[in-house]
């Protein structure tokens, strides 16, 4: 995870920058397969999740769908859509660092917990975290990720004027 933080670090300040970083590694060995870093903004792709991205290429890699015999690493618990296409991979274990609710402070997120899914499902899947939280949350709390995070989670909430088929969003609550 440490180093997942850092390659994830390393990247802070530049165009591609984001506090989700994940990697695919050989559960028996430890061995890298591959790490991305979350590119939703980049690719137009709200789909373009870190993890998603990963196990994506991953796959590719290893020439099959299956990711049975490896573990996903994350710098943030997945969100639903990134946790429900580890259990279709086939990952033996999903290993995290930050939570839902410390991502959640920064930007907008679905709470629920990967270990929620994983109870939900029939496929098998060790949901371990979080592990390095505190240098994991760093990524979201460094300025320059800071002010875009701030940034972006505004313009979620309040769409711009004019925005085809989005009205600003109403508080929750009383």
């Amino acid at each position: 995870m440490q180093a997942l933080a850092a390659f994830t670090r390393a990247r802070l300040g530049t165009p591609s920058q984001s506090p989700f970083g994940s990697a695919v590694v050989e559960t028996a060995t430890g061995r890298l397969v591959v790490r991305r870093l979350n590119a939703v903004r980049q690719e137009n792709d709200p789909s373009s999740h870190a993890e998603v991205r990963t196990m994506r290429a991953a796959c590719k890699r290893l020439g099959r769908p299956s990711l049975a015999g490896h573990t996903l690493y994350t710098t943030c618990e997945p969100c639903p859509m990134c946790m429900a296409m580890a259990l279709w991979a086939g990952v033996d274990r999903v290993v995290f660092g930050a939570t839902i609710d410390d991502a959640a402070r920064h930007c907008a997120q679905i709470h629920v917990p990967s270990v929620e899914l994983t109870r939900r499902s029939d496929m098998d899947c060790v949901v371990s975290g979080p592990v390095a939280r505190a240098e994991c949350v760093a990524l979201f709390e460094e300025p320059r990720m800071a002010a875009a995070m701030a940034l972006w989670k505004k313009s979620r909430r309040n769409p711009p004027a004019g925005t085809p088929g989005l009205a600003p969003r109403k508080p929750k609550g009383p």
